[in-house]
């Protein structure tokens, strides 16, 4: 077999990475359109993952996370993404970069990305402390669907595994 010297794969996975970088753009600017909402898995201890030291006992491999309802500043730079959510009650700030990230889920048109983290360098993680609650956060009703889950609303986060919602 002929040596790939253009790395076709290096160039879909970046691709790919800029869709995930525009959706996640585009909803820091105007919010969610629609039902739109996204299950996001990341390798949690992942080079430049900065979560707060009792999620990384919660979730020491990988962690998902929805932004759906309750989340607030989130922040999209060319590398990474910056949100925050509540876990249990506590505000917290998510500093994930795009190169963490194993897979993005939009339940509501049924669109999903995988991404392979193999090459990924775990490393000691920085933690950081619990993010400031925000003083104020638009929060549309959940729709009712019998398809679709919807976190609590509890005024927090629900970390779930992808495989809840593959059919089986």
């Amino acid at each position: 077999m002929a040596t790939d010297h253009i790395r076709y794969d290096v160039l879909a996975r970046d691709a790919l990475r800029g869709v995930l970088r525009k959706v996640l753009t585009d909803a820091a600017s105007h919010g969610l359109p629609g039902e739109h909402h996204f299950f996001i898995t990341f390798v949690s201890k992942a080079e430049g993952v900065k979560i707060s030291p009792r999620l990384l006992a919660q979730y020491p491999e990988e962690m998902t996370v929805i932004l759906q309802h309750q989340f607030w500043d989130l922040t999209v730079l060319e590398d990474r993404f910056e949100v925050g959510l509540s876990f249990g009650g506590i505000p917290e700030r998510l500093i994930v970069p795009f190169s963490a990230i194993k897979s993005f889920l939009d339940p509501s048109v049924k669109f999903g990305l995988q991404f392979d983290t193999s090459d990924v360098a775990e490393v000691a993680i920085e933690t950081l402390p619990a993010a400031p609650a925000p003083t104020a956060i638009a929060v549309p009703e959940p729709a009712e669907t019998a398809e679709e889950p919807t976190p609590p609303n509890q005024g927090g986060a629900e970390v779930v595994r992808l495989d809840r919602f593959r059919k089986k």
